[in-house]
């Protein structure tokens, strides 16, 4: 089954947006995709295979390998052929030899050069090249390709220097029944991989792919978030996991940032300091500002970084921020700490909303239990608790781009754009903690009919408002504002 999807007349599935949000102008951070499943990427392939068959009058096995030798680019195959058949066929790893059927033979006097296995019966292969080993040698090179190196559209001839490929009906012929299922998936994969404008769903267990146009050159102001029918959202440009509004050059600096040593080298420029003389490093474990370096004995005020001696009477505060003795250290240290609170201010609130993310996984079970109780409790249809089921949805996708609204924020220059942005961004916030609150209460409370239409309204504000930031954010980074 293709699905396609073209946001421009078509609402956001997860968003349970009102219908006439769905009817509204494509927003600037849709995007057209499609959905193709495992049976659409095969009929993609032998569509193309045929049509290579009948333009070149060539097997369709040769077809094949001519194609992924081009990545499947079926127009520069043609021209280049229709050039140079030849060196074309050369450089795919075909030969222009017969074009007989494989066939396993039993060849008199034959001794595999692999295993050196001679003998009656022994049923040996070979393909156009003429290098021809053992059964049961070519199956352990195969199955060696297959299940350990992933290979299996381009998997060559196993003689040393040969280039020739094995073609899919040999392959057919060779590869062991266990092995069958691992080879077909692997062709597919090969076919999505080598296209640019196609790639695998991450959710796990999925075998869909979705086909979208965005071009690498424009991931800086575009974040193009894709739907599959698994119904799991991610971002074609990277994989990883719908960050709107933050393009994927920054959520790698900001992923970055998160996990490596940075952060702790901050807090030690935050909470330690050099000793001027010997450059040791110190840690202030006590309230006195009279520091002595164990290393050096120097002595030096921790406020001013100042000899100690200059300090007079002077002995518990320094109040000499404007001489000039160790004024760069002082500088230095309160912009580190203000730098680290500031990292810390987003990074908070990142990993808070992460965290509640990661806890909202488990919301679906939990609401659907409180659905069933709700029905039962109040004698609401199945139709008529699925108000819950929407408030449940609204809050994780609301939570997942609350999350990346803090990233984005991070690295945003401030301007009056800027205060726009987290006006919406609080709003949204807001929005979702009183949804949240109340998609917290006990069943009994649920059944209100008030607190029913409190709940809708309140989910149909948090998919508007997400709409509004994603929109507004979205508009300023196709324009280069932000």
């Amino acid at each position: 089954m293709l699905a396609d999807f073209d946001f421009d007349d078509e609402p956001d599935p997860d968003l349970g947006i009102s219908k006439d949000f769905g009817q509204r102008k494509k927003a600037p951070y849709d995007i057209t995709f499609k959905v193709y499943q495992p049976a659409d990427i095969r009929t993609q392939q032998d569509d193309l295979i045929n049509e290579v068959n009948m333009i070149l009058q060539i097997s369709k096995e040769e077809a094949a390998i001519l194609l992924r030798h081009f990545r499947w680019n079926k127009e520069r195959l043609l021209e280049d052929y229709m050039d140079q058949p030849r060196k074309v066929l050369e450089a795919a790893g075909l030969s222009q030899a017969s074009t007989a059927p494989p066939k396993l033979e039993v060849v008199p006097g034959f001794v595999c050069d692999i295993c050196c296995e001679d003998g009656e019966g022994l049923e040996s292969f070979a393909i156009k090249c003429g290098h021809r080993y053992c059964v049961d040698c070519y199956r352990h090179y195969l199955s060696q390709k297959i299940s350990d190196e992933g290979e299996a559209a381009r998997i060559q001839c196993p003689a040393d220097g040969c280039n020739l490929i094995i073609d899919a009906r040999s392959l057919d012929l060779l590869v062991t029944p266990e092995l069958t299922g691992r080879y077909h998936e692997l062709l597919n994969r090969t076919y999505v991989e080598d296209k640019d404008n196609l790639k695998w769903c991450p959710a796990p267990d999925c075998q869909n792919a979705v086909e979208c146009g965005i071009k690498k050159k424009d991931l800086d102001r575009i974040v193009p978030t894709v739907a599959c029918l698994c119904s799991h959202r991610f971002c074609f440009g990277c994989i990883l996991n719908d960050h709107q509004p933050a393009p994927c050059e920054l959520v790698k600096k900001w992923l970055k940032k998160c996990a490596d040593d940075s952060e702790t080298a901050n807090w030690i420029s935050a909470n330690t300091k050099e000793c001027p003389k010997c450059n040791s490093t110190i840690e202030k474990n006590g309230g006195c500002n009279h520091m002595t370096c164990r290393k050096c004995k120097h002595e030096f005020c921790w406020m001013c970084m100042g000899l100690w001696s200059e300090h007079g009477t002077s002995w518990y505060s320094c109040n000499r921020f404007e001489e000039k003795s160790g004024t760069e250290a002082r500088d230095a240290q309160a912009k580190s700490r203000v730098s680290l609170e500031r990292y810390l201010h987003y990074y908070n609130r990142y990993a808070n909303h992460e965290q509640s993310a990661r806890l909202d996984k488990n919301i679906y079970q939990k609401t659907e239990t409180k659905m069933v109780q709700l029905q039962k409790e109040s004698g609401m249809s199945w139709i008529e608790v699925q108000y819950l089921n929407s408030a449940s949805q609204a809050l994780q996708t609301c939570r997942q781009t609350l999350m990346w609204t803090y990233a984005f924020a991070f690295y945003l220059a401030r301007n009056n754009l800027t205060e726009i942005f987290e006006d919406n961004q609080k709003d949204l916030e807001m929005a979702v903690e009183a949804l949240s609150h109340m998609f917290e209460k006990t069943v009994q409370e649920l059944a209100d009919p008030k607190l029913k239409v409190e709940i809708m309204d309140k989910t149909s504000y948090c998919n508007k408002r997400r709409v509004i930031l994603l929109e507004d954010t979205a508009l300023n980074l196709a324009e280069g504002k932000q």
